[in-house]
């Protein structure tokens, strides 16, 4: 777990170190004191049809705050702060381990243990394949937080997984639509019941009055009211979403 404070990444100077290539949307690295970071200025954004209002860096700061408010730790630091290029998001940066794939591609039939089936399908030379991820619980976490912020991005290779076994979530700018926009790779507890503990911060959350006035300085009015009844919703059925018929379950590319 991080000991990085948002308030860490709201002092200092940003001396950028490279940008990330490729990338939709310009990225950069960069060093704030002893702090490495990520810097997205909202003027290297590219304009998206469906998300007319508001900003990737402004969603990518309420996910944090959401992420806070739920106690789990899914989003590393995240604020919207002045920069090199102008205001934008500023993220506290997790390098990943090596060693360790939370989600992961193998032959089918040959789910490994510890790992959830998510679906079967052919890889880039014909072969079978099937989509997997792990039966985790930072990644079942995870899962709940981008159902309720309608994550429409949830690639593998946006889970970073830590030495210590957790795992950080980035890359939020396609969240919060006021329509159901759930993209993800981690459909493996689609389906199955949501237990008590979980339930109960799901419903506390969303009728937290401190964080939806923090989400309207970031998100719409009709965004904000979407998200207490994607929680509410949540907490009706009592269930991990299943994948919509109607809207492209996996992001892609997958990873």
């Amino acid at each position: 777990m991080t000991l990085v404070q948002p308030a860490d990444l709201l002092v200092g100077d940003i001396e950028l170190l490279g940008r990330v290539m490729p990338a939709s949307n310009a990225t950069f690295i960069g060093q704030l004191d002893e702090l490495q970071i990520v810097y997205k200025p909202v003027r290297g954004e590219r304009p998206l049809w469906d998300f007319p209002d508001g900003t990737l860096a402004g969603r990518e700061v309420a996910a944090h705050l959401v992420s806070v408010a739920l106690g789990w730790d899914v989003v590393p630091p995240t604020v919207l702060r002045d920069g090199p290029h102008g205001p934008g998001m500023v993220q506290a940066w997790m390098e990943p381990v090596d060693d360790q794939d939370p989600v992961d591609l193998v032959p089918v039939g040959a789910v490994p243990s510890g790992f959830l089936h998510v679906l079967d399908a052919l890889d880039a030379d014909d072969h079978p394949v099937a989509l997997v991820h792990e039966d985790d619980p930072a990644l079942r976490r995870m899962a709940l937080f981008d159902a309720l912020v309608n994550n429409g991005d949830r690639k593998g290779g946006h889970i970073l997984p830590r030495a210590d076994g957790h795992r950080y979530g980035v890359d939020h700018g396609v969240a919060f639509h006021v329509d159901n926009k759930l993209r993800t790779v981690l459909w493996g507890w689609g389906g199955q019941p949501i237990d008590d503990d979980e339930l109960a911060t799901l419903a506390r959350v969303v009728r937290d009055q401190s964080l939806l006035d923090e989400l309207h300085q970031h998100l719409t009015v009709v965004e904000v009211e979407a998200f207490v009844r994607r929680g509410d919703r949540l907490v009706a059925t009592g269930a991990f979403p299943e994948p919509s018929p109607n809207w492209p379950s996996i992001p892609w590319p997958a990873f």
